[in-house]
């Protein structure tokens, strides 16, 4: 990975693709990365940055848009926490045989993890949560999905990602952010569909869209949904 910055666009160079197109893409974190076919120079990459700047610049602003509306939220008994789409309040207790749980309706948090190891320790208890409970739940759309999209599915991780959704090698290995399960279950076969998909394409070119389409022809809104409210899906 390079850094490169041409006029006031600096970006992130990857490794070349055999793909015939240059991926631009503005990540979650907004850093943009750039993908170019393996026989472009960095300086006709370059080139080709320049010719997109007014796309870049339009996503970048609403990237800004998108993420002044993320959510910090509050280790307190009665602040929401997202699990499969829907809101469950938090309410820190006394004793319990693990240190996070999800019962009765509510996230019950020892409050001791909280007094101790205050906010690194309560997020590391949710993630744990989430990596714990979205595993197999994933393993299983993932088989039921593997079989539509006409591949197979190495091993399946939950783990922190950084600013991707999710990620799948050449071998079949899928990798899944544990914020993926903050959303809708909807939301989360999207994810599970569009890295299947990429078993076939390693682009988003048109091919690897119309794979998507034809497992979940409803892709598009789900898709924009993830745009739009991806920032929701935070501690």
């Amino acid at each position: 990975m390079q850094l490169r910055q041409v006029r006031d666009i600096e970006y992130q160079l990857l490794p070349g693709s055999d793909r015939q197109t240059t991926d631009i893409v503005i990540e979650r974190d907004g850093v943009i990365t750039v993908r170019p076919p393996k026989r472009m120079t960095p300086e006709q990459v370059d080139e080709t940055v320049l010719s997109k700047r007014m796309w870049i610049y339009r996503n970048l602003a609403e990237w800004r848009d998108l993420n002044a509306t993320r959510v910090t939220r509050e280790w307190v008994s009665g602040e929401t926490f997202l699990y499969l789409g829907s809101c469950y309040r938090l309410q820190l207790v006394g004793e319990q045989d693990e240190p996070l749980k999800l019962k009765d309706g509510r996230f019950c948090l020892v409050r001791d993890v909280v007094a101790r190891g205050g906010q690194d320790a309560a997020h590391r208890a949710f993630e744990d949560f989430y990596k714990a409970k979205g595993l197999p739940r994933l393993r299983k759309r993932v088989a039921f999905f593997a079989s539509k999209v006409g591949v197979s599915a190495g091993d399946i991780q939950v783990k922190e990602l950084g600013y991707r959704w999710a990620s799948c090698s050449k071998n079949g290995d899928l990798q899944f952010h544990w914020k993926c399960l903050m959303a809708p279950l909807t939301i989360i076969d999207y994810i599970v569909v569009h890295e299947l998909c990429h078993l076939h394409h390693r682009d988003h070119s048109e091919a690897f869209w119309n794979e998507v389409d034809k497992v979940l022809p409803s892709y598009r809104e789900r898709k924009e949904w993830l745009r739009s409210r991806g920032a929701e899906l935070d501690l």
